[in-house]
């Protein structure tokens, strides 16, 4: 499949948020404006749970781990994972690296902007009006996997040696991507050969820049949703908190550990599950004080593969819950949508 043939969607080309906020001198742009967004709860007790890698690789503690890690997906969506095996001194040149792509001169970043009719680039995804209220933050979104799915005017024209850094880390990601949809198929007794539309999967990254904001009450930095994906890795690349979660109808604020990825369920996964593992809302807010940087991997099955509920969790007590779909389609019809909230996973429940 060449490069070319594949545009899975577009958004609307937007101003850089980092500019807007250069300019915005103490007020929020209207179009930024958002002012009903749910207050966050901030004194929670409750806190994500955390997933050791390296003790669901040994036999010892294996089977403790992943009724752990069962627990985590099915109750929470999320988790932070920690002796991940992703080479530290790799992760600190990629959060050096993300931060010096931010900084680059708006000529320069101008050269990796969205082209119209696409979503890879500097810009933002999920605007489809002109009217649509923007969110405070600019992302560079980029496919990593495979190779031959980048497109040519982006990727190869990363600055070095951030390119190669940013492309030996998604390696490593993939990989670990992999080890985790293992891991959970076996918490769920799946059959091995329903993740096998995985392997040499589509994976993408998204990094985010969400600068200072002179009102954070009235903006938000990315509007409450799922990821319309099979699994999130997340590394934060400063120690700026702003992830927070939807549970109980509260949200909840992520407090990232030191060398440790964030991990989400994404809509595709809750479809394979059956609903087993749920896809969870989250937000990203802002503040006053400093930007806050992060890099989501985002990690899904083969273009050519068709998604909808696991085989293997299929019975006449657990009857499918999702359509099933060739996932170029359900891909397409994800960007013509705004973010909100899981109104698309909702979409493609049977019944509706």
């Amino acid at each position: 499949m060449e490069a070319e043939q594949v545009n899975l969607g577009s958004s609307i080309l937007v101003p850089c948020v980092q500019e807007v906020a250069k300019g915005a001198l103490g007020q929020v742009p209207l179009r930024y404006q958002q002012p009903d967004q749910d207050p966050p709860f901030t004194s929670s007790p409750q806190q994500v749970p955390v997933i050791d890698m390296q003790n669901l690789l040994s036999g010892d503690s294996m089977d403790a781990e992943l009724q752990k890690l069962h627990h985590a997906c099915k109750h929470w969506g999320f988790f932070q994972l920690r002796n991940h095996g992703v080479s530290s001194s790799l992760v600190e040149k990629v959060k050096k690296g993300i931060q010096g792509l931010f900084n680059l001169p708006m000529e320069e970043k101008k050269k990796l902007w969205q082209h119209p009719g696409e979503v890879e680039g500097f810009g933002q995804a999920f605007v489809v009006s002109e009217e649509q209220k923007l969110d405070w933050g600019d992302m560079f979104f980029v496919t990593s996997l495979p190779p031959h799915l980048r497109k040519p005017h982006l990727f190869p024209n990363l600055p070095l040696p951030f390119r190669d850094e940013i492309d030996a880390y998604s390696v490593e990601v993939r990989n670990l991507a992999l080890k985790i949809l293992g891991f959970q198929a076996k918490a769920l007794g799946m059959d091995l050969d329903d993740m096998r539309i995985f392997e040499g999967g589509y994976q993408t990254l998204r990094m985010n820049y969400y600068p200072p904001c002179p009102q954070p009450e009235l903006a938000i930095g990315l509007s409450p949703h799922s990821d319309g994906v099979g699994i999130t890795i997340l590394l934060q690349i400063n120690e700026m908190e702003g992830l927070q979660i939807k549970k109980d109808g509260a949200w909840i604020p992520i407090k990232p550990l030191p060398d440790a990825f964030v991990v989400n369920i994404g809509d595709i996964l809750e479809m394979i599950t059956n609903g087993a593992y749920p896809s969870i809302e989250h937000r990203a807010v802002v503040n006053t004080e400093k930007e806050r940087l992060s890099i989501a991997t985002f990690y899904c099955p083969r273009l050519d593969a068709e998604i909808g509920p696991a085989p293997s969790l299929i019975t006449p007590q657990t009857p499918p819950k999702f359509k099933t779909l060739p996932i170029s389609d359900y891909f397409k019809e994800l960007f013509k949508r705004k973010l909100e909230g899981k109104s698309y996973l909702d979409a493609l429940r049977i019944g509706n």
